[in-house]
């Protein structure tokens, strides 16, 4: 089944993807960042360790500088992790009763037609392993 980005826009949680989906939505969200400054990102996860791997491994992707984490000190059980490019800050809280996976929007302040947001993405969609074994 091809699924694209605009598909995950109604989902509470990412979907389980298997190769040939992983691959089309790589492609693009590549296209789609691509049009953009700068980006934000969101991360829904079960604890704060799993959050700031995902972004860890989502900057390592993604060719972005590190972002500073900063924020209440890291909570135990659910945590959302909101990461902003344009301040290079991460922001870390406690956050239950949401989804899991990642949320990026991408901003342009020159054309903002080429920005939206794009997700929820697994949480190994950035994953090195996982993601070249997704790699054409």
């Amino acid at each position: 089944m091809t699924l694209t980005l605009a598909d995950l826009r109604a989902l509470r949680s990412a979907p389980d993807l298997d190769g040939d989906q992983r691959r089309g939505l790589a492609h693009e969200l590549q296209d789609r960042l691509a049009a953009c400054s700068w980006c934000t990102v969101g991360i829904m996860a079960p604890e704060a360790s799993v959050a700031i791997e995902v972004l860890r491994q989502l900057e390592a992707s993604l060719s972005w500088e590190p972002l500073a984490l900063g924020g209440e000190p890291l909570p135990d059980g659910p945590v959302f992790l909101k990461g902003n490019q344009n301040t290079g800050l991460a922001l870390l809280r406690a956050e239950s009763g949401l989804g899991q996976g990642v949320l990026i929007s991408g901003h342009d302040a020159v054309d903002p037609a080429g920005e939206g947001t794009w997700g929820p993405l697994p949480l190994d969609f950035f994953t090195p392993g996982v993601r070249a074994a997704a790699d054409p």
